[in-house]
């Protein structure tokens, strides 16, 4: 069969584009309920609730809903039927019955956390704030990973002064953080009131020279004005207050490359590398700057080359690893690209686009078993991606097991909605495979689907 040409346009996102509804943000539900969590239920029971988990994996959320009513007959006090007919709720939208449905559950059994993290988050889709943080507070009691998320809550629900002491809460815990860098600037600029915070801040390093986030928090505000000499100079002066501090390289870098002193970018950039009191999304965005003033000054790969190897060693981040594929694979390095993004997946698989990008570049590198077998493995991790069946057949297809190919690829047509583009190419690797079984009727019906759908969309 020929080969596929069409890997590279899928990963810039020109061709195959899945359907937004499967957007993996949480794991599947049949793995998540346990059969001890029904309690003593009977078959009909089991028979009801598991198709409500089935119709819910395939986005038929009313038909699970109408599963789970009929649980409910069955046992009307079982919390687990609540809380799935919230989940239910909450994807079509009806915040006020899943919250209705949550609270049951709760009442039910007060113990459980999954309750209450889902009521959080319903509450917070109905703008039910007050709520929310009531639920929040419960939950920081078990788990001190919700303060953050409490700072958000407490700036959509306008207690600014509350956010804020949370947030330095926690950067006085765990070190600063682009997300609750992100929230602080949200609430200054809501505030206004720029004078005053100065003041107070200006007041605090006064007060608290050692104190590195009152110097950050008063470069944030001189950056977000737009008055960037004060920032600079404020940068300074905690730097010549902590010489060892690496926080504030996470500002110079920029300053340094505005004004156009590259070698003290690229010094700053690499202190920040190498911090281990910044966190890897900070880094992150550092790498993208990174990455783009190498595209312009590429004088300075060998630096990019060193960053690369330190990052490889220090940080176990697959976004990392996947800014430094791309910047790779944009340069037609397709092997140095792919090594990047299988590392990345080596420390984790949660990143779907991260999955998709390396088993398109296995194809497109003929590493077709390595494509067949992560594509099976990553579907028992996001079984509903019609990409991945597709990847697994075209994988099949190169390694000539056909009747694998087929049945892979007609189980992956249900799960595909709306993406004609998407359907073109599974019919094509199906009559491909059907041609080299000899199976030329079959090859013709699935040909002549192909290209009914391609006059449609042109």
């Amino acid at each position: 069969m020929k080969r596929n040409f069409f890997i590279i346009a899928v990963l810039s996102g020109a061709l195959l584009t899945c359907h937004p509804g499967f957007a993996q943000e949480e794991e599947v539900v049949l793995e998540e309920v346990n059969q001890d969590d029904l309690g003593n239920v009977t078959d009909e029971f089991q028979e009801q609730f598991f198709e409500a988990l089935k119709q819910k994996g395939i986005e038929n959320y009313e038909k699970a809903l109408t599963a789970l009513e009929e649980c409910l007959k069955l046992e009307p006090n079982n919390p687990v039927v609540y809380f799935e007919m919230a989940r239910n709720y909450n994807e079509l939208k009806k915040y006020e019955q899943a919250i209705n449905s949550l609270e049951k559950a709760q009442e039910l059994a007060p113990e459980r956390d999954d309750v209450l993290n889902e009521l959080y988050k319903s509450y917070t889709r109905a703008e039910q704030y007050d709520n929310a943080v009531r639920t929040l507070k419960k939950l920081l009691v078990v788990d001190s990973s919700y303060k953050e998320k409490l700072a958000n809550i407490y700036l959509m629900n306008q207690q600014y002064d509350e956010a804020l002491q949370t947030i330095d809460e926690l950067d006085q815990q765990e070190g600063p953080s682009t997300y609750r860098n992100k929230l602080r600037r949200q609430i200054f600029a809501r505030t206004g009131d720029t004078a005053a915070q100065i003041d107070n801040l200006e007041e605090s390093i006064s007060n608290n020279p050692e104190n590195e986030q009152n110097y950050l928090n008063l470069i944030y505000i001189y950056s977000d004005q737009g008055d960037n000499e004060k920032a600079y100079n404020t940068a300074q002066e905690l730097l010549n207050t902590n010489p060892g501090s690496t926080l504030v390289h996470l500002a110079l870098y920029k300053f340094h490359l505005e004004r156009e002193e590259p070698d003290d970018a690229v010094s700053s950039m690499k202190i920040v590398f190498e911090s281990e009191e910044i966190d890897p999304e900070s880094k992150f965005k550092v790498l993208n700057d990174f990455l783009l003033f190498v595209d312009n000054n590429p004088e300075y790969e060998d630096d990019l080359m060193q960053v690369s190897k330190m990052l490889s060693e220090r940080e176990n981040a697959p976004k990392l690893y996947g800014q430094l594929g791309k910047y790779y694979l944009n340069r037609g390095q397709i092997e140095e690209a792919l090594n990047f993004f299988e590392a990345g997946l080596a420390e984790s698989t949660e990143d779907f686009e991260l999955v998709k990008n390396t088993i398109l570049l296995q194809i497109e590198l003929e590493k077709y078993k390595e494509a067949r077998d992560l594509s099976k493995e990553m579907l028992e991790v996001f079984p509903a991606q019609p990409i991945l069946f597709l990847l697994q057949g075209i994988a099949l297809n190169q390694l000539q097991e056909y009747n694998e190919a087929i049945e892979i690829l007609t189980f992956g047509l249900d799960y595909l909605i709306d993406n004609p583009r998407l359907e073109v190419d599974f019919y094509t690797q199906l009559s491909g495979a059907h041609k080299e079984l000899g199976e030329e009727e079959k090859s013709a019906e699935f040909a002549r689907k192909a290209e009914e759908l391609i006059k449609e969309i042109d």
